[in-house]
């Protein structure tokens, strides 16, 4: 009998999980201090651009990391670094992913790495205006960036944040220019990204 219950309790955890794991809040000001590290198995950045004016082509990079520490009373003090592996393009054709990485010569340039320089919002929204330094290149980008909320998230234990945001850059802008790109790609990309992070 024992077991039964036991069984009964643990099934009702699970499914109940969804549930249980929402945001408690959506206040930056009731997350709490500490430092955040991404979780890199909920995270993903892609990018488009148009494709010879059929289409808004559209990759992913898979290989991310970042993190900051937050102070809920000084929260504009935030500094957050990402940091991007080139080699990580994924355009789910293998000999094309290496085309691709190629364009950004990852063996001279083995990381695309943002960091923050200042941080602004309200209710949830805001931007964080930082260095992106891709491809040898270092210029100021902003990032249209949306709290999703605060929470426990699948363990009652930890804290969990989310965050979506985007931003658009000129691949110009990074040296990135030659004739097969300005011939089959625009200049404009859009980055789009969707991120959890986890208290340490």
């Amino acid at each position: 009998m024992m077991r039964t219950v036991v069984a009964a309790l643990a099934m009702s955890a699970a499914l109940g999980g969804a549930a249980f794991a929402n945001p408690s809040t959506q206040d930056p000001l009731k997350v709490p201090a500490g430092t955040y590290a991404l979780d890199k198995r909920h995270a993903s950045l892609t990018v488009k651009t148009v494709h010879m004016g059929f289409s808004h082509y559209t990759m992913r990079f898979n290989g991310l990391d970042g993190g900051f520490t937050y102070d809920p009373a000084n929260w504009q003090a935030t500094k957050v670094t990402f940091t991007v592996d080139p080699k990580s393009a994924d355009t789910n054709d293998l000999s094309f992913n290496k085309q691709i990485a190629g364009y950004f010569e990852p063996d001279k340039y083995p990381a695309i790495t943002f960091v923050s320089t200042d941080v602004q919002g309200q209710d949830g929204k805001g931007t964080i205006t930082g260095d992106l330094t891709f491809h040898g290149v270092t210029k100021p980008v902003t990032l249209d960036v949306t709290f999703a909320g605060a929470g426990h998230g699948v363990t009652p234990i930890g804290t969990r944040l989310g965050f979506s945001g985007s931003t658009r850059i000129k691949r110009s802008d990074f040296g990135l220019s030659n004739f097969v790109l300005n011939q089959f790609t625009d200049d404009d990309v859009d980055v789009i990204f969707e991120v959890e992070f986890e208290k340490k």
